[in-house]
């Protein structure tokens, strides 16, 4: 049997004031995360079955995946301080969350649909 407990949070204003920044700062870096494995995937990607007579040649990247953009956290932290606020394991589980977005983006859904678009968070 698998027994789950809630927990309600009863903040103070001072409280709030904190967790409304750090949501803020977690959505802004979700948001980049996202925005970059978009950008990685609408310059890389090939369609099989056929080969455009026009294309931009760009400098192939590295895939951004999970295990790199956790590692961008430690760099994150250095040249934004006010990152240090936020646990880092809460940061890393924003990373897995968008890891998880965008796989399901690629995947599609059960009728082999890819998703149209991915919306990003807003306030």
């Amino acid at each position: 049997m698998i027994i789950s407990y809630q927990y309600r949070l009863k903040p103070n204003y001072e409280q709030r004031c904190r967790l409304n920044s750090w949501l803020e700062k977690l959505r802004c870096q979700y948001n980049y995360l996202l925005a970059d494995r978009f950008d990685w995937w609408e310059n890389n990607r090939n369609y099989v079955n056929s080969c455009p007579l026009v294309c931009s040649i760009a400098e192939p990247r590295e895939q951004p995946e999970y295990y790199k953009q956790k590692r961008s956290l430690v760099q994150l932290k250095q040249e934004r301080p006010w990152y240090k606020d936020i646990h880092a394991h809460v940061l890393q589980d924003m990373v897995k969350r968008v890891d998880l977005a965008f796989s399901r983006y690629i995947k599609g859904d059960k009728m082999e649909n890819v998703a149209v678009s991915l919306d990003l968070k807003k306030e």
